[in-house]
């Protein structure tokens, strides 16, 4: 199955789990496809969020390919950071880039940029995005106070806009903490969002086996 990634809010850990999903898929032989449509913020010879998931597949390289549509400098919303650039960012583009992808890989594991309603140009969103490639989508979310109204926000949205939802995937999880806020967050997300929670990723965890069973699934 391929997905698309989102988030609850920018800096939340897509591109972590992104990276796991994908070293795990490939780690188990499948041909995967990382696919980054906006890339924003990349200076010369600094590396993109799809060159550090090239970098971190190390020996297994030869199962994964990575693609961007678009790349440009400016450290903000993909549709300012275009207008400084002077691009035009045709979502006809990404949609071609993606079908592309898909066809030389088993699995395409698409990142979006910051959270749903991020602005990608001048009236499309990245909820848009994730309608045009008619995909499901895992909600990356953070595990600390405030996470339960941002997510179930997240999950309402996307299922008004009739797109389905493969799951929730908490990351940055205090180990051993007993902060309530953190600890009673996951059940109550599931509870109100009645979406599971596929898997809570302790900080600096690696193992994303449940979040690829999932996908396979």
């Amino acid at each position: 199955m391929n997905i698309f990634i989102t988030a609850t809010d920018t800096d939340v850990g897509k591109t972590y789990v992104s990276r796991g999903i994908v070293k795990e898929l490939i780690k188990r032989g499948i041909k995967t496809g990382y696919f980054k449509p906006f890339q924003s913020g990349i200076i010369e010879d600094m590396p993109s969020d799809a060159d550090m998931v090239s970098i971190s597949a190390k020996d297994n390289r030869k199962n994964l390919i990575t693609k961007n549509s678009y790349i440009t400098k400016t450290p903000c919303t993909p549709s300012v950071s275009a207008e400084i650039d002077d691009i035009n960012i045709d979502i006809k583009k990404v949609v071609s880039d993606y079908k592309e992808l898909s066809k030389m890989c088993e699995i395409v594991v698409t990142e979006g940029s910051g959270g749903l309603f991020v602005p990608i140009n001048e009236t499309m969103l990245v909820s848009d995005a994730i309608k045009a490639l008619k995909l499901p989508a895992i909600i990356v979310s953070r595990p600390n106070l405030g996470t339960i109204n941002h997510t179930l926000l997240t999950i309402k949205a996307l299922k008004s806009l009739e797109i389905s939802i493969l799951g929730v995937v908490i990351t940055n999880y205090p180990k051993d903490t007993k902060d309530p806020a953190v600890t009673t967050a996951p059940a109550l997300i599931e509870k109100f969002g009645k979406i599971p929670v596929i898997d809570i990723i302790e900080k600096n965890g690696s193992d994303f086996s449940k979040v690829v069973d999932k996908i396979l699934s």
